[in-house]
């Protein structure tokens, strides 16, 4: 019997096609570390996230098609993950390391931007990225709470703050650098050199994703944000009502100004069920996370339900997708983590932002 040719498995293989990419894995170059040994296969499907939700979809594809081959006796498929390298803007400094750096902002106070961000980081950490967290938020610097750290100071070894650790991911904060009971009373070039000094004094090492927490509204930390470093997308959060919905309209253009692609938007907050009756309630309304992205042709990246575990956690410093993995709160989280980094794989490989890159 004569051994299987590479060519031959590599056309079968060709027929998955990516469904966010729209081409094969072949042609993306996700085939990798093929080996044939007569009638045995082995390879690795190299996808660009780990929290891709066809992961077993494909793994599953591609042993059924290799598998048919002629003169095939055994098949192993290993699926394993690279975050691509985000979009480069000339006049920025990418954060050696720094793969992708994602913004999660709000038009407004209130509407659960810091519980999102930081559930957002340790739902892509549980999934086998690596995540860090900068809490730009100066005014309100409370994810250091939220992920348990208190208030320990970090460590400076090399002249690099050396960020704090929890549930995976790496952390820096305001916080964590003045006295809790001190007000932060900064105008906007100390905000911006608050802002350059977490991107570049701080040793972040090797990270897929860099979630920022900006604080509300669309004032100088944005706008330093984008000046400073290629930002490869932003993430709005919204709750249903108008008067929420109304001040994330100003964040989209806001982002349009600044060349930052918004990768979509969460609904927080968007119902309660309550747990004696089952009962569903739309204390904040209905539908405007959705009516929203729609309006500006965003991608709706999920809702987010009420519940007190979420507060609860938070309080706690255990996110709800840590004390509560099975609850509604926490799997919605990991439904918007799937698909911000889809989205954030999408907008790395599209070239028209190396276009982009070049013309400004």
């Amino acid at each position: 019997m004569s051994q299987v040719s590479e060519e031959r498995i590599l056309e079968s293989l060709s027929q998955i096609i990516d469904p966010d990419l729209r081409k094969d894995i072949v042609k993306l170059g996700f085939v990798r570390d093929l080996e044939v040994s007569g009638g045995d296969i082995s390879f690795r499907i190299v996808l660009t996230t780990p929290a891709c939700p066809v992961k077993e979809q494909m793994e599953s594809q591609a042993y059924e098609l290799v598998s048919a081959i002629e003169g095939v006796t055994s098949v192993k498929v290993t699926m394993d993950a690279e975050v691509p390298q985000g979009r480069g803007i000339a006049n920025n400094v990418a954060i050696p390391g720094v793969k992708n750096i994602i913004a999660v902002s709000s038009g407004k106070g209130g509407v659960g931007k810091s519980t999102v961000a930081v559930n957002l980081a340790v739902a892509l950490a549980q999934n086998g990225a690596k995540v860090g967290i900068m809490d730009a938020d100066v005014y309100g610097p409370n994810v250091p709470l939220m992920l348990g750290t208190g208030y320990d100071q970090p460590e400076v070894a090399n002249g690099q703050l050396q960020p704090i650790e929890a549930h995976g991911v790496k952390m820096i904060s305001m916080a964590v650098l003045v006295p809790p009971d001190k007000p932060m009373i900064l105008r906007g070039p100390m905000l911006h050199g608050v802002v350059r000094q977490f991107l570049t004094d701080v040793n972040w090492g090797e990270l897929d994703y860099l979630i920022v927490d900006m604080p509300p509204g669309t004032g100088d930390v944005q706008l330093s944000l984008a000046q400073l470093v290629p930002v490869q997308g932003a993430v709005l959060v919204t709750t249903p009502q108008e008067v929420s919905l109304s001040d994330v309209r100003r964040a989209v253009k806001m982002f349009e100004q600044v060349a930052v692609p918004v990768l979509g938007v969460i609904e927080n907050m968007s119902y309660f069920v309550a747990p004696d009756t089952g009962t569903r309630y739309n204390i904040f309304g209905e539908g405007g996370g959705q009516k929203l992205s729609d309006e500006y042709g965003l991608n709706f990246l999920g809702q987010v339900p009420l519940g007190m575990e979420v507060r609860e956690g938070g309080d706690k410093g255990t996110p709800v997708v840590v004390s509560a993995p099975d609850s509604p709160q926490a799997a919605a989280f990991r439904k918007v983590a799937e698909e911000v980094a889809r989205h954030v794989s999408i907008e790395a490989m599209k070239p028209e932002l190396v276009i982009l890159s070049k013309a400004r």
